[in-house]
């Protein structure tokens, strides 16, 4: 080997000593992970009524006809007088018709079903027709003290009694008891897959179809309204003047009217478009608000 080809491969030798001795430094990169922070629900208030909603106690839309019915109690909540009645108001808040239908005593809660309008109404339900507004049966309910809420699937009508603490059932033109022993009950709902939930004495519950109830929440309790959102997010309001966004963590308080003596009843909602319709009782006027959650 010659001297050139020794001072070549020393070269190299060199070359890669010095690579070894200082390796080149990593690239050192950081992964950034964005945390979305929990997102605080909110109402913001949109329109209101006139006040002639006299002791408005349930709020109703029917998402077919667009149309939002609204019970008026006008009176005493366990009176027989007649003075009851059911009225028909637009999305803007505007009263299309004042009087859609009369005689009754203290309508509350409402639901449709097979193509009518029920309503309870003390120790009865009310069947309505929704295209003439007539009033086509009265179905008493035996031992009944205050009937209340109401909900309906399909062809099913729920409905509960404040009083005894039972929710019945509307089906094939006969009244039967689903479910019983839950003090004060007042709202109820019912989900996409039939599942029933009640607010009553202890709180917001899932009603089981073996009689047997699971409280999902205790801060609501003698609850008013109920809407069911999914995801398992409900809103429920309590008559005092309280408004509740629940979840399976908990709850927050979407709205308090009560240092304002504004009522927040039987509470209805437009979904797609997050409206929640809250009628305010003596305040005689259903307020709407933009729901954000």
């Amino acid at each position: 080997m010659n001297n050139q080809s020794k001072l070549f491969l020393l070269g190299i030798s060199a070359t890669l000593l010095f690579s070894q001795c200082n390796p080149q430094k990593a690239e050192e990169t950081t992964e950034v992970v964005a945390v979305e922070e929990a997102k605080t629900p909110t109402l913001t208030k949109i329109w209101e009524t006139d006040t002639t909603l006299m002791t408005n106690e349930s709020v109703l839309y029917d998402g077919t006809s667009g149309k939002i019915y609204v019970s008026n109690i006008e009176g005493d909540p366990r009176g027989k007088d007649g003075k009851g009645s059911i009225s028909i108001i637009d999305k803007e808040g505007n009263i299309v018709t004042q009087e859609w239908v009369t005689g009754l005593n203290a309508p509350k809660g409402m639901g449709i079903a097979n193509g009518n309008l029920y309503v309870t109404d003390i120790d009865q339900l009310i069947e309505i027709n929704l295209e003439s507004g007539k009033i086509s049966k009265k179905y008493p309910v035996e031992g009944a003290g205050f009937l209340n809420d109401l909900a309906t699937k399909d062809s099913k009508v729920y409905f509960t009694d404040m009083n005894t603490g039972k929710i019945h059932l509307l089906e094939e033109g006969k009244i039967s008891t689903v479910t019983e022993g839950h003090e004060s009950i007042n709202g109820v709902a019912i989900a996409d897959n039939g599942t029933l939930y009640g607010l009553d004495k202890s709180g917001l519950k899932m009603l089981n179809t073996d009689g047997t109830s699971d409280i999902l929440n205790k801060t609501v309790t003698g609850g008013d309204g109920l809407i069911i959102l999914g995801d398992g997010n409900y809103v429920a309001s309590r008559w005092a003047g309280e408004i509740y966004f629940v979840t399976e963590e908990g709850e927050s308080l979407l709205l308090d009217t009560k240092d304002v003596e504004s009522n927040t009843a039987d509470i209805g909602f437009i979904p797609g478009e997050n409206i929640l319709l809250v009628p305010t009782f003596f305040k005689n006027k259903v307020v709407a608000y933009k729901l954000d959650y």
